[in-house]
This record gives C-alpha cells, structure tokens and sequence, in this order.
C-alpha cells in the first residue's frame, strides 16, 4: 500500500497577517488583476499576487489555499485550490470570523 503525505493545513489568514514563515496559507478575497498565470487578490487588507495556472476573472470573490513564497520584495502565494466564492455574503462570512476569533474556535 502506497504511503501518503500529509499536507500542513491552510492557516486562515488576512493578507495583511500572513508572515513569510507561514507554509500554506488560505486568503478570501477579490481578483483585482489577472494576467498569464497570475493575479492580485485584494481582502481589503492588503494586496497579493498569487500564481495560478488558470484564468481567473477580475472581480471574482475567491477563496484560495497554497504556499507562501517568500519573495525580496514581498510574498507570493502558489495556488493550490482556487475556490469560487460568487454569491457568498461577505458581511456574514466576517461576522462568523469575528465570532470564532472571539471563542478561539
């Protein structure tokens, strides 16, 4: 029987929050820019380029999971999963976020 390896979990965090020693990382937020293979995702926090082999459309909610790259400059993020978050209520979503902060969930 084959062996598998684990992946780390994607830490949920705001742009802004995540540190260049984070491994995977998961961010929710909107594409404000796409281009070959790569896009800015904007969580109203902060701004990051996330490298993603798919088009992604501008102005799309999207939730994504993937490494973090440390650059000179700055992070990067390598996608992993992308998740279309269309249709998702964003005043809910940070509310309950809000809320399980507050218990330590």
């Amino acid at each position: 029987m084959p062996e598998y390896q684990r992946r780390l979990p994607g830490i949920f965090r705001e742009i802004s929050g995540i540190k260049p020693d984070d491994v995977r990382v998961s961010v929710l937020g909107t594409v404000v820019d796409s281009e070959d293979g790569r896009f800015v995702l904007d969580d109203g926090t902060g701004r990051l380029l996330v490298s993603w082999d798919q088009g992604v459309e501008q102005g799309r909610l999207v939730r994504v999971i993937g490494r973090v790259i440390p650059l000179e400059d700055g992070l990067e993020l390598q996608a992993e999963v992308l998740q279309d978050l269309t249709g998702l209520d964003l005043k809910l979503f940070k509310k309950a976020r809000e809320m399980e902060v507050r218990l330590g969930v």
